[in-house]
């Protein structure tokens, strides 16, 4: 399948200098991204980081009305903010500092995932996120995309939750070729399999899919 959308959507090839190096600050970036468009949540991270250039440490003395005063951008702006700080708090409390660097260290996928979740507010997609984009190691981190691409073609069941398409990807997906994957079903799902109307006539994997064939219903 991956060979089939890289033949039609080009190589995806993962690039480190194109992500954040600052674990603590991929994780915040990824709880504004919750809910909003790419577009509003880059404006609410730009704003966090103008508004405390001390750095992750202000953040997490910062009164949560505040702080949620200055990711507004993003919405959901005090849901964030709360969950923001816990987050901090929770890191603090566990090494005693607002950094996570010494996860570059760590090797195992499954490890580094289990130690984020631990986290209030970070769940299973935050920490894949930042173990494949920021950490440059093989994880599927599902978004609304990749669990309805994967459930119509037949990849996962189609009773599947996103935490166990994740798991199930995860697990199936050659470590080598997590990103593209991962970044080829996201583009696959806004572009051509999309939640209203699917271009089925247009795919590059109808051959393969299970709702194309009608093994499954095609509205998810």
């Amino acid at each position: 399948m991956e060979a089939s959308l890289c033949k039609w959507y080009g190589d995806r090839p993962y690039r480190p200098d194109a992500y954040d190096a600052d674990i603590v600050g991929a994780v915040i970036a990824t709880i504004l991204s919750q809910h909003t468009s790419d577009i509003n949540s880059g404006r609410a991270f730009l704003s966090l980081k103008s508004a405390y250039p001390d750095g992750w440490d202000s953040v997490r003395k910062a009164a949560s009305t505040e702080l949620a005063d200055v990711i507004r951008c993003g919405g959901l702006a005090q849901i964030k903010a709360e969950r923001i700080k816990q987050v901090l708090a929770d890191i603090y409390e566990q090494t005693g500092r607002t950094d996570l660097d010494f996860l570059k260290t760590w090797e195992s996928p499954a490890k580094i995932i289990e130690f984020l979740t631990a986290f209030h507010g970070v769940g299973p997609k935050t920490a894949a996120c930042v173990v494949l984009f920021n950490l440059g190691l093989p994880a599927v981190p599902v978004d609304t995309h990749v669990h309805r691409v994967a459930r119509r073609i037949g990849m996962v069941p189609f009773v599947a939750s996103a935490a166990k398409t994740q798991d199930i990807l995860s697990a199936l997906v050659p470590g080598e070729l997590a990103y593209s994957f991962h970044v080829h079903l996201i583009e696959h799902g806004r572009k051509t399999c999309k939640a209203r109307n699917p271009s089925c006539g247009a795919c590059p994997v109808s051959h393969m899919c299970d709702a194309f064939g009608g093994l499954i219903p095609v509205a998810i």
